[in-house]
């Protein structure tokens, strides 16, 4: 049974082995908790919130059968409510450490036990990392009172809502320049703010941002976010004469660059140089019986995407189980 309270381990968590231990409760980790849960799995999830970046996503208008769009917090809810409905309890922790290890009376050739920072402790035959990778904030005061109120990490998901509207892109790189170019085409009134005195984009990208005539803001950050129920204003300052100023906008979109966080798994050896978990096709990671899934896997960062990984480790988690119950039974 579903439950949101408290933080005391359960009798039922006591020496009991799950299937599947799914880290994180965003798209990829709900969609992997119902794909698991109809293969008759046991299946947990253990999570620091509900939904990641998508519960922050103002109104989704890209994902399938959705035609008029979908706030990003119902659309969670959804996911939530049908995994509740198969029996999947979500259980509201920070996992700390994942270790390998034996297990007396499972005789697979591994096992984990997850470990949380409120002291709890689950014992897993497989393991479906799916926490996602968090937007750098600018940590400046009105960036989280107004994400998702004007405030956003994904132009893709919220840019179609600022057509005719003047916004900044806040960011000097690749996705920064990504990003700008796409709100320009359709027809956002865009103009980027970058802290440096040049890009960190590739050629191309600046050939094509340059011929696109977006106006940049250059050696210059932006110190507040502005506004009462929505975006209103930013206000600036040059980092070269120390000028402050204040613009007029109705939108702030964030690529400063992304934050995996894979802390708890560094140890594994599972992560690349910047934390992301690179994966093969089958979402399987360099340890066996750990699989990982979407934004974590560092791969075009949307809810399609992180839906289908999510159903394919879920699928790859039930083939291992039964290569090693079959091998058990012989």
């Amino acid at each position: 049974m579903f439950s949101l309270t408290g933080f005391s381990r359960s009798k039922e968590d006591e020496g009991k082995v799950w299937d599947v231990l799914i880290i994180g409760a965003g798209p990829a980790g709900f969609t992997a908790a119902i794909y698991a849960a109809r293969f008759g799995l046991e299946t947990r999830i253990v999570s620091r919130d509900l939904g990641g970046n998508m519960a922050l996503t103002d109104i989704i208008e890209n994902y399938p059968g959705f035609p008029d769009g979908i706030s990003g917090s119902e659309l969670t809810a959804r996911m939530h409510e049908q995994a509740k409905k198969l029996g999947v309890d979500v259980v509201f922790d920070d996992v700390e450490r994942i270790d390998p290890t034996e297990c007396a009376y499972y005789e697979g050739p591994c096992k984990f036990v997850v470990k949380t920072k409120n002291g709890r402790e689950y014992k897993t035959k497989t393991i479906i990392i799916a926490v996602g990778a968090s937007p750098r904030k600018l940590n400046i005061q009105g960036e989280g009172e107004l994400t998702g109120r004007g405030v956003s990490y994904c132009a893709t998901c919220d840019g179609p809502l600022f057509k005719g509207k003047k916004v900044i892109v806040v960011g000097g790189g690749n996705t920064a320049l990504q990003e700008a170019l796409y709100l320009k085409s359709i027809g956002v009134n865009v103009t980027l703010v970058h802290r440096r005195d040049k890009f960190r984009a590739d050629k191309i990208l600046q050939d094509r941002f340059k011929e696109a005539g977006i106006p940049a803001i250059l050696n210059t950050v932006v110190t507040e976010i502005i506004g009462k129920n929505r975006v209103e204003a930013v206000k600036l300052r040059n980092r070269v004469t120390g000028e402050e100023s204040e613009m007029a906008v109705d939108g702030v979109f964030i690529f400063i660059g992304y934050e995996p966080k894979t802390d708890f798994v560094r140890h594994l050896g599972i992560t690349d140089e910047y934390g992301y978990i690179p994966v093969d096709m089958y979402m399987r990671t360099k340890v066996k019986g750990i699989f990982a899934a979407g934004d974590i896997t560092n791969v075009f960062k949307q809810i399609a995407v992180a839906v289908g990984q999510g159903a394919i480790a879920a699928n790859s988690a039930k083939e291992l189980l039964e290569e090693w119950n079959s091998k058990v039974v012989e």
